[in-house]
């Protein structure tokens, strides 16, 4: 695989670590044993994972930083890389491991991934808890490594032969020399862009025009600032990540009763159970600046981190469960319609050409807890029923990243027939976080019950759905791997 530099998004998250901010994603994914069968063993699961690593080269490969940081780093194979050192085994209790997992950062000088498997007392069945770095992967991202690790049928299929080898890492004076040569590129860029400029101006005009008034709100909207909230604090390195599941037909019924997206009823689900939660507390339910990751990525871009971000008051001070919906659904809609996400891409590739000292204070200030409140993150699962190993997958619950000073984040992914909510909290800030995840779960309920007793359609869907597709780029990826080919990126 050839070498790859991070991105100027990707290297942010490297450059908003701290020891207490572990800039991670990850999961808990649970299996249960066909039945009359037990489940495979750890040193079946390690083998299997090993095993289809050969379409993962990334997987394989550590960062290795540029000298002066003249740019950011590149990714470099790992001449000591081994299964054993990322797969590991644990007793449990599960929630106990997930906890201290997910409340260690991972190591600089190998790849940035851990595997963990717990099965369960009766051995029928097993979760496994993963963790990458962000600087890998974006939610969406995250599918290659499910495609690669699972199957579409219970029958595994044959294991390919595997001749990798690390290729030799490149010495410092190499780094320092392609970095330049990407800087001078760079440059090259913005030089060609002028030439485009001046050979049609007129439309080039109307172009940055557009591209401006989407920049613009974008940063508007970010740069406003965050109400002062007791989930900005500075942070413990200690993590807990409490669960709810529902059935995604309950998100469905409320969608289609009132016109919205399954997204808008995940955020107004939010909004109900912060409310009920900070009340709990003895807080005044205030509203909250949420920023909630948005897919850009195009029809030909199957995998990287290519997300960007709109910011979204989350109505805690909202009593109604209906006007919640509708706040977030109006506000949702209106930054699609005002090309948002769009604006704040642009704004984010532009600061890629900025030197990285630059782009360090520019991640800082994003990530500050003036910006927003909590992050929230919602991404579309697997469309059909797959398999590890012949052990049926149950439920995948997320870890979306806490950046310091922001104790909690909430991420939702369908699986099959399921709504998989991760509630991830600072450990210490919010002991109590698994009421906050019954509280989300009560507020669905306000909204279900609503949904029974409304008129139809109440609202009115102003702008489609945002929806990645999923199931393309499922297919993509499983396609690709039985041709026996790697993914295009990662």
């Amino acid at each position: 695989m050839s070498n790859a530099r991070l991105s100027g998004l990707d290297a942010s998250f490297l450059a908003v670590e701290t020891p207490a901010a572990h800039m991670h994603v990850g999961w808990v994914a649970r299996f249960v044993a066909p039945a009359g069968l037990q489940a495979p063993t750890f040193a079946a699961l390690r083998a299997h994972i090993g095993s289809r690593l050969t379409h993962a080269p990334r997987y394989r490969q550590k960062l290795a930083p540029v000298p002066f940081a003249v740019h950011a780093p590149e990714w470099v194979d790992d001449a000591a890389f081994s299964v054993e050192r990322h797969v590991y085994w644990a007793p449990g209790p599960l929630e106990c491991l997930v906890d201290e997992v997910m409340s260690v950062p991972l190591r600089r000088d190998r790849p940035l991934w851990e595997m963990w498997i717990c099965h369960d007392a009766d051995q029928q069945g097993f979760a496994l808890v993963g963790k990458l770095h962000h600087c890998m992967v974006d939610g969406m991202a995250a599918l290659e490594l499910g495609s690669l690790l699972l199957d579409a049928t219970p029958e595994v299929p044959g294991s390919e032969s595997d001749d990798w080898g690390a290729a030799p890492e490149p010495r410092s004076e190499l780094l320092l020399a392609r970095a330049l040569r990407d800087r001078a590129a760079d440059g090259l860029d913005l030089l060609s862009a002028s030439a485009r400029l001046l050979a049609s101006p007129a439309r080039a005009g109307q172009q940055t025009a557009a591209g401006a008034v989407r920049v613009a709100r974008a940063l508007g909207n970010a740069l406003r600032p965050a109400p002062e909230s007791a989930l900005n604090a500075p942070l413990s390195p200690l993590r807990r990540l409490a669960w709810v599941e529902r059935p995604f037909e309950d998100l469905r019924a409320v969608k289609r009763a009132f016109g919205t997206t399954v997204n808008d009823v995940m955020l107004a689900a939010v909004a109900g159970g912060m409310r009920s939660y900070l009340m709990r507390r003895g807080e005044d339910p205030t509203a909250l600046k949420a920023m909630i990751p948005v897919s850009v990525r195009t029809s030909d871009e199957l995998l990287g981190n290519r997300i960007s971000f709109v910011f979204v008051d989350l109505p805690c001070d909202e009593p109604n469960p209906l006007r919640r919906l509708y706040s977030v659904h109006a506000a949702m809609g209106q930054r699609k319609r005002d090309g948002e996400p769009e604006g704040a891409d642009v704004a984010l590739r532009a600061a890629q050409r900025t030197p990285a000292l630059v782009q360090k204070a520019i991640s800082r200030i994003v990530a500050s807890p003036r910006t927003f409140n909590l992050t929230l993150s919602s991404i579309p699962g697997p469309p059909g029923p797959l398999f590890l190993m012949g052990s049926p997958l149950q439920a995948v619950y997320p870890v979306v990243p806490l950046s310091e000073h922001h104790a909690l984040s909430i991420g939702m992914i369908t699986v099959g027939d399921k709504a998989c909510f991760g509630v991830y909290a600072d450990r210490e800030m919010l002991p109590d976080v698994d009421l906050l995840a019954g509280d989300i779960d009560d507020a669905l309920d306000e909204l279900i019950a609503r949904a029974r007793t409304s008129p139809p359609r109440l609202f009115i869907r102003r702008s489609p759905p945002h929806d990645p597709p999923l199931a393309e780029i499922w297919t993509a990826l499983s396609e690709q791997r039985a041709r026996g080919e790697s993914p295009r990126a990662i």
